[in-house]
């Protein structure tokens, strides 16, 4: 019961954080994802076979309570931004941002819930729309905060390479190829890492959900 609220929480906030970028790449003054379809919450453009379902799946069945996921990243020209240094960090950040305000949106949910709760004499929050309320606060906790993280080709890299010298700049970016490899293999060899890296996000989720609850 749980994987079925939590796959469509999951795959809706992915497809959110990869149409912000798409938006704000076309702000920005580059068309690109706008002209191959990309702004739209429709998920069949967006859906990653590997990370919008087999990843997702292995995690809530091998993860130990950890889920995570990804949609196919936006296609975006650089080039065509108005100004390429605070485009690229903009756009890189519109996706953080998305996921932050659907935080924000679900929170406001979970309390209205509990209010109508209040007043029809119910004491808790329960079934399948405070649970997808909730999942949905602590998945777009997760994809906010870990794509903050500055490993290439995560959307943090792309604020921290404008801040490096130009001679370390193209060093850098040379990880993309291999940032996520790196990153599930820290996760393999070393067990504690997802935990003791996703342990802010575990003491935000644990105060919305104390404010949610008064």
């Amino acid at each position: 019961m749980d994987l079925l609220l939590i796959l469509p929480v999951l795959l809706f906030s992915v497809v959110v954080h990869e149409v912000a970028h798409a938006w704000q790449a076309l702000r920005e003054g580059d068309a690109t994802a706008r002209d191959l379809g990309r702004i739209t919450l429709n998920p069949i453009p967006h859906l990653d076979p590997v990370g919008s379902i087999v990843v997702p799946l292995l995690l809530h069945f091998f993860g130990g309570g950890i889920i995570f996921g990804w949609a196919k990243p936006v296609p975006v020209n650089p080039r065509n931004y108005r100004d390429y240094r605070a485009g690229d960090i903009r756009v890189s950040l519109a996706g953080i941002v998305a996921n932050l305000g659907l935080v924000i949106l679900c929170a406001a949910g979970l309390l209205l819930l509990r209010i109508a709760g209040s007043v029809a004499g119910a004491a808790t929050l329960a079934g399948a729309p405070a649970a997808m309320l909730t999942y949905g606060i602590f998945i777009n906790l997760i994809l906010a905060w870990f794509n903050l993280i500055p490993l290439p080709p995560l959307d943090g890299s792309h604020v921290l390479k404008h801040l490096l010298p130009p001679r370390l700049t193209h060093r850098y970016q040379s990880f993309g190829r291999y940032g996520i490899t790196i990153l599930f293999l820290c996760m393999i060899f070393f067990p504690a890492a997802p935990a003791t890296l996703l342990a802010p996000v575990q003491i935000v989720f644990r105060w919305i959900l104390g404010l949610v609850a008064g």
